[in-house]
């Protein structure tokens, strides 16, 4: 098995580092050199910023107007396995645990935040939570295992708000808010990648921030029952700024991704990476050169990692210290599979996977 997952890890950077000889391609496009991201066909033109990639064959994804899209054959061919009279939900976070079991966001006030689950591959959903509390926002979901997870709200009463699961989504329950520092004037979670809550091993979770004076991450060591908070470079102090991803490759080595997601604005310090577990963050030397929404690690590399955005992908070989623009079509959010495969999916229907010519 270690063989084998060398191989897959060697190819894969491959695929990644060979899009960094690729001329840039238009939007859209897939560049012309040996590796690159290959867009699927989907036959359909929602906004697709949940995305829950299971292996080589299996991806889920989520997005407006209600849609989930499955695939069991590698991207070759998309099922639509929307809930029946969901139109007007807006989905923006899907975790999956196989090709059959997945959970999703929605978000919005009020009752528009809810989750719901299926275990028979889209078939039928089962709605397993609806936020009644006209306060709260759910912005992002997080699964530790197959039964344990977490769900972040905005704050309510000046604190982040954290749902909790211990039975893989079929029931929630708010989590007490005594272990939660307070939110900062202004300050909330951005639903733009299904990122702005991630987790690593069995424990430990963050949480990105912005729209306050500074754009924080904030950690729990205990699934969410208690939090300590750290300022990041990324810029803040605007509703439109702050980190918007956040990727850890295990409990210690971790990026955040951000910026400002309005087009007419610079983001000129849209990357960090910590290496204590998000105690401190340091600024990318040589940062994504634009907003980006969405990061992940490479399976088993200790130092490759791709960010996504609306204006293109981006490609760090050093662990998120400097970054390289790979390609200029437009993503929300990127995803890496222990078997070797990295997806990312974004507007008008777009997913794609990163693929070699062979």
């Amino acid at each position: 098995m270690g063989k084998t997952r060398r191989m897959m890890s060697v190819g894969l950077i491959g695929a990644a580092l060979a899009l960094t000889l690729a001329a840039p391609a238009r939007a859209g496009e897939t560049p012309t050199a040996a590796a690159g991201w290959q867009v699927t066909p989907t036959g359909t033109d929602a906004r697709f910023r949940g995305l829950a990639p299971v292996d080589r064959g299996t991806a889920w994804a989520a997005g407006s107007k209600g849609t989930v899209l499955r695939t069991t054959d590698g991207g070759r061919s998309w099922r639509n396995v929307s809930p029946a009279g969901a139109g007007d939900l807006e989905f923006r976070d899907v975790e999956a645990f196989d090709a059959r079991r997945a959970v999703v966001l929605a978000i919005g006030e009020g009752e528009a935040s809810r989750v719901l689950r299926t275990e028979d591959g889209g078939a039928t959903w089962t709605e397993s939570f609806r936020n009644t509390d006209a306060r709260a926002f759910y912005d992002c979901m997080t699964f530790f295992d197959r039964r344990h997870g977490l769900a972040m709200s905005d704050p309510v009463d000046g604190k982040y708000r954290i749902l909790s699961t211990r039975d893989g989504g079929r029931s929630w329950q708010v989590l007490p808010s005594a272990g939660m520092p307070d939110a900062l004037p202004g300050e909330a979670g951005f639903a733009a990648s299904g990122q702005c809550l991630v987790s690593a091993g069995p424990r430990d979770v963050w949480l990105a921030t912005g729209g306050g004076a500074t754009a924080r991450v904030l950690h729990s060591a205990d699934r969410g029952l208690t939090w300590t908070a750290t300022d990041t470079p990324v810029p803040a102090g605007d509703p439109a700024r702050g980190v918007f991803g956040l990727a850890f490759r295990d409990r210690t080595h971790g990026i955040a991704v951000g910026g400002d997601y309005r087009k007419d604005q610079p983001s000129p310090q849209a990357g960090a990476v910590s290496t204590d577990g998000g105690r401190t963050w340091r600024p990318s030397a040589t940062p994504p050169p634009a907003y980006r929404s969405g990061v992940a690690w490479l399976p088993h590399s200790r130092t490759a990692a791709l960010a996504v955005g609306p204006t293109g992908t981006d490609l760090t070989t050093d662990g998120g210290r400097t970054w390289r623009m790979v390609d200029t079509g437009s993503y929300d959010t990127v995803d890496c599979t222990w078997d070797g495969s990295c997806w990312a999916s974004g507007e008008k229907g777009r997913i794609a996977r990163l693929a070699t010519r062979p």
